[in-house]
């Protein structure tokens, strides 16, 4: 938190907090005028570091009071004054916090609200910007639930490895709940329907109000002490937060934790959720869901038992078909081992290994016959004598094929020759005279002359014809 003893704001008349006096060392000017140095706010600069200062010499905090002068403009965001006997603060809660209201704020709305302390600066009012609202008397409670919540959950009750498991089937069933209540006639069908032969024994207490919680606990502690039951259900019906708040007691939360039977927690409906729940060694939607957890359908148990009593019998079937074919088994290795049947498989196993013997030594001779011919047919192609016919044969076949390469190439640069003097005739300047065209030049310098520009009548020209050439005067000049 900010000390505001500590705030040190240099302005005329400033005094140093340690002395409580103006320091001897600077003196405050008697106007800004007479030091330039002076530091002067202005109005936005003083609002704007007050408005600093308090958001960040306040943390996130809680204020309870009453709702007045509420306003909700087109905007979304929400203006109200919050206030109580002695004084007020104003309030402003945009649109991005207020969309997570779960009720409709109004005048006179006790109600608690999370906010950070600020100042709006274009006119230096104090305010608080809301962060999160709830109805008073139920935000308190659902404060007091976090709270515990996260005390005994940093104890370690709510842990998986101090849970206990539910016995398959129980011997006797202990209930702690209202006597009156439609939550025990609820239980007791289920179970009657489920699992009539189950006993059941009824710890009767009240299940809302202050003299709940005491009631709740004692039960339990009874229950511990008798050691007669082998689950616990710890019920009561659907209600408001108010109505279920004795099982968000500490005192109820520690007795379920210390108990050694196993608990199991059915309180409201299904949406509602308790310190009893998270304490508890399995937690039921509803207390009816209680009853069907804590015992098997009877009706299904017996079809499992009779399914059961069917695998067996066929197991046992089974194992009996396998000793006897194992006894079987056994009696024929005993035939098998006596002397004059094993003289008989040694002779047997002599014949067949000298069929064995006779067949490898007729496949060794004949894979050596294989052999030595594709020796003498390698022998065959290396002599001298073939790879001279061999390389004979193919120097002819290399020359009628260098004769016929030239014959292709000859014949290709002679029509490249014909094709190439063709097309230089094509372009040739005489080939251009013999149509009849003539190049004319200045009959003094020799230029040839394209245009009719740079000359005048008088002038004489040379014209270049096909075969010869002609000097001329010009007489006449006409322009395109």
């Amino acid at each position: 938190m900010l000390r505001f003893e500590e705030i040190r704001v240099n302005y005329l008349g400033h005094t140093s907090p340690e002395t409580g006096s103006h320091s001897r060392l600077n003196p405050p000017p008697e106007s800004p005028a007479d030091s330039p140095d002076a530091d002067i706010f202005t109005v936005s600069r003083l609002n704007r570091e007050a408005r600093r200062m308090l958001e960040a010499g306040f943390p996130l905090l809680w204020v309870a009071g009453e709702i007045s002068n509420f306003a909700l403009p087109a905007s979304g965001h929400m203006y109200f004054s919050l206030k109580d006997e002695q004084a007020q603060v104003s309030c402003a809660m945009f649109r991005r916090a207020n969309r997570r209201l779960t009720f409709q704020p109004e005048d006179g709305d006790q109600v608690l609200v999370q906010a950070r302390v600020s100042i709006f600066e274009p006119r230096g009012s104090y305010q608080l910007i809301v962060e999160q609202m709830e109805a008073a008397g139920e935000g308190i409670l659902r404060r007091r639930f976090e709270e515990l919540k996260q005390k005994l959950q940093g104890e370690g009750l709510f842990d998986e490895l101090h849970k206990q498991g539910l016995p398959p089937v129980p011997r006797r069933i202990g209930i702690v709940t209202s006597p009156t209540g439609a939550a025990v006639r609820d239980i007791l069908k289920i179970l009657a329907r489920r699992f009539p032969a189950v006993p059941v024994i009824i710890y009767p207490t009240r299940v809302q109000g202050e003299a709940a919680t005491r009631e709740i606990v004692t039960a339990i502690e009874q229950v511990s002490a008798r050691n007669e039951v082998d689950v616990l259900i710890v019920a009561r019906g659907g209600g408001s937060l108010e109505d279920l708040w004795c099982f968000n007691e500490e005192a109820v939360a520690r007795a379920i934790y210390a108990c050694p039977v196993p608990v199991v927690s059915g309180v409201g409906h299904e949406v509602d959720f308790t310190i009893a729940d998270l304490v508890a060694d399995l937690r039921a939607p509803t207390p009816s869901g209680a009853a069907e957890i804590v015992v098997p359908d009877c009706v299904e148990l017996l079809r499992n038992i009779a399914m059961q009593e069917r695998r067996l019998t066929k197991l046992l079937g089974r194992l009996w078909a396998d000793y006897r074919e194992d006894f079987g088994e056994l009696r024929a290795r005993l035939r098998r081992m006596q002397p004059g049947a094993i003289v008989l498989q040694q002779q047997q196993r002599c014949d067949d290994l000298v069929r064995q013997l006779a067949n490898g030594m007729c496949n060794d001779l004949e894979f050596r016959r294989l052999a030595g011919a594709q020796i003498v047919q390698r022998l065959r192609a290396c002599s001298p004598a073939e790879r001279i016919r061999h390389d004979l044969y193919r120097s002819r076949a290399l020359l009628d094929a260098l004769g016929h390469t030239l014959d292709r190439r000859l014949a290709a640069v002679g029509s490249r020759i014909a094709v190439a003097a063709g097309n230089l005739n094509a372009v040739s300047p005489l080939a251009t005279l013999e149509r009849g065209y003539a190049i004319v030049r200045d009959a003094q310098t020799g230029e040839v002359l394209r245009t009719t520009d740079k000359l005048k009548a008088g002038d004489r020209i040379k014209a270049q014809l096909a075969r010869g050439s002609l000097v001329a005067g010009v007489e006449k000049i006409r322009k395109q």
